[in-house]
């Protein structure tokens, strides 16, 4: 049999085990899971560590009692696959398996599997036998079938389905199974609990599984494991007992003393205040998408309009939605609701008319960088094809290293598409996944590769790390996200080191109107999402050099 590898971020290849190692694993587990049930902890086995699964592990396995005393001992459970497999070995090294900007997610890490010994990694499903609490941080995502049109899509809930089978076929009966992850309001009492009542009835289990939701509010950056550990949270059982169960572990291994624990009657209610919370944030973002055209199209300055109205503590939340809406939830919640309404609850009416609405804007708004792109080129007299174009920021939210559903991908794959040669720089990102493994990442078949054209050498896309190099010789410099390394970049450096004046676009309000004049002065073109007052910050440059020469052809 020829041995399979899982491949690391950094390149580290790591062999996936044989059916031997099974049998050496699960009898390992046994004697450590013995021990520390000796030392009176509860076991906590968290399904998935990734994004989510792997700092909730180290909160989990990080509490303490009033002692300081460890009260949990965890078991990050990650599929063997050659895609994630390598999570495990890291993990058990006391090495974060994603990387953060948070300070305190990889010394946590650190401590719990090093020190304190209350973290752990395997890929057995043996260990689910020994669980007193199982949190499901399984995947659960939206594929739209078309570009823009998320009503052509479905929920994609196999890996959750096959894990929760997997989840009933091993616990024991009084194991809490939490839910955390973002799903189809309905699926904890409609699809969780028949498919687990199931393998319960089977295996002669008469009781009911011990089944809750709570979802997470987990944000990249430098608040990551504070996200979790010290925010609001919502949650419900599908009964008394397990309501009881969740508020319970809850209350032990998040900071509910500062930040309150809501507990709703219901699974479908927890389910749906997290599609509803980001759904209300995706159109708020939309909603301005028509006013940034507007403000373009008419001299305004959309940045400082929505500065103007923040003034009002009432409208204080208003954000300029820059190049798209990243990240994973924003993106794709909306649509686990409207999927859910026909194919959980059996309704075929079309109720939701704003919330598709907002996701189909939010997500084709990069497309328009592309234009602006052009249209700044084409105003220096210099075509886009084969032009030298820098993407500053890869990732969908400032200071983060998160490059899912990034409004610079539909940016690079419509320039791209359009003949321009892109090169990229990002101070938090290491590999671009969506390019790099484009024919896989997401998944074989829904890479955005599919909608454009001109996309295969993507593949050899590589992120720049010295930004003088990277700047070197481009013809356009793209500010596409808020990095807190491009806010002070002066003009006169940039130019200076891409050899020359090049189109300047502004995605996210990054230039103040100081910057925005020295490049035109410099000879440069600017153009910005949003930001329609340029042309009379270019016209007054034009009359200052007009002056200029006719004060000079009087002397």
């Amino acid at each position: 049999m020829v041995a399979e590898y899982s491949v690391s971020p950094d390149g580290e290849k790591f062999q996936i085990p044989g059916p031997d190692d099974y049998a050496k694993e699960t009898k390992k587990l046994k004697a450590t899971i013995s021990d520390q049930r000796a030392l009176g902890r509860e076991i906590v086995v968290v399904m998935g560590v990734g994004f989510v699964g792997a700092a909730m592990a180290a909160v989990v396995a990080d509490t303490e009692n009033e002692n300081g005393e460890p009260t949990k001992f965890v078991i990050g459970m990650q599929r063997p696959s050659t895609r994630s497999y390598w999570k495990i070995p890291l993990l058990n090294r006391g090495l974060a398996p994603v990387k953060s900007e948070d300070e305190e997610l990889e010394p946590m890490i650190a401590r719990c599997v090093k020190e304190k010994k209350t973290l752990i990694a395997t890929f057995s499903y043996e260990v689910l036998k020994l669980a007193d609490v199982v949190v499901s941080d399984v995947q659960c995502d939206y594929l739209k079938d078309s570009f823009g049109n998320v009503r052509d899509g479905q929920a994609d809930m196999v890996a959750l389905e096959t894990s929760l089978e997997i989840v009933a076929e091993h616990i024991p009966p009084e194991t809490l199974v939490l839910i955390e992850t973002t799903v189809a309001p309905g699926t904890t009492e409609q699809v969780a609990y028949p498919i687990m009542r199931k393998v319960f009835r089977k295996r002669g289990i008469q009781s009911d599984p011990l089944l809750a939701h709570s979802f997470e509010r987990v944000m990249p950056g430098k608040e990551y494991v504070a996200s979790i550990r010290d925010f609001w949270r919502v949650c419900s059982g599908i009964n008394e007992e397990a309501t009881r169960r969740v508020e319970k572990f809850l209350g032990e291994v998040i900071n509910t003393k500062d930040y309150q624990l809501t507990v709703l009657d219901r699974p479908i209610e927890s389910e749906t205040a997290k599609i509803v919370e980001n759904s209300f944030r995706a159109t708020i973002l939309a909603f301005l998408d028509e006013w940034s055209v507007f403000a373009e199209r008419n001299g305004v300055d959309l940045i400082k309009v929505i500065e103007a109205i923040k003034v009002r503590p009432t409208h204080d939340n208003i954000i300029f939605p820059g190049p798209g809406i990243g990240g994973y939830c924003l993106p794709k919640d909306g649509g686990l609701g409207m999927w859910a309404y026909r194919h959980i609850h059996g309704f075929e009416d079309n109720i939701f008319k704003i919330t598709p609405l907002a996701i189909d804007i939010n997500d084709t708004r990069a497309l328009h960088v592309a234009q602006l792109t052009r249209d700044a080129m084409r105003n220096m007299g210099r075509p886009l094809a084969a032009a030298e174009i820098l993407l500053l920021g890869a990732s969908y939210r400032e200071d983060v290293g998160d490059t899912r559903y990034s409004g610079s991908e539909l940016i690079v794959r419509r320039l791209t598409e359009m003949g321009a040669e892109l090169r990229i720089h990002d101070p938090y990102v290491q590999h671009w996944w969506e390019f790099e493994k484009q024919d896989e990442y997401p998944t074989p078949t829904h890479s955005l590769k599919r909608f454009f054209r001109n996309q295969d050498k993507l593949v050899d896309l590589r992120i720049e790390r010295d930004l003088k190099k990277a700047l070197a010789g481009a013809d356009a410099v793209i500010f596409a996200v808020r990095h807190h390394p491009y806010l002070d970049l002066d003009p006169d450096e940039v130019v200076e080191t891409a050899g020359g004046p090049l189109a300047v676009i502004d995605c996210f309000g990054i230039l103040d109107d100081g910057k925005i004049k020295r490049y035109f002065e410099l000879g440069c073109e600017v153009k910005g999402l949003g930001r329609g007052h340029v042309k009379r910050i270019k016209d007054q440059v034009r009359d200052e050099k007009e002056q200029m020469l006719l004060q000079m052809g009087a002397r």
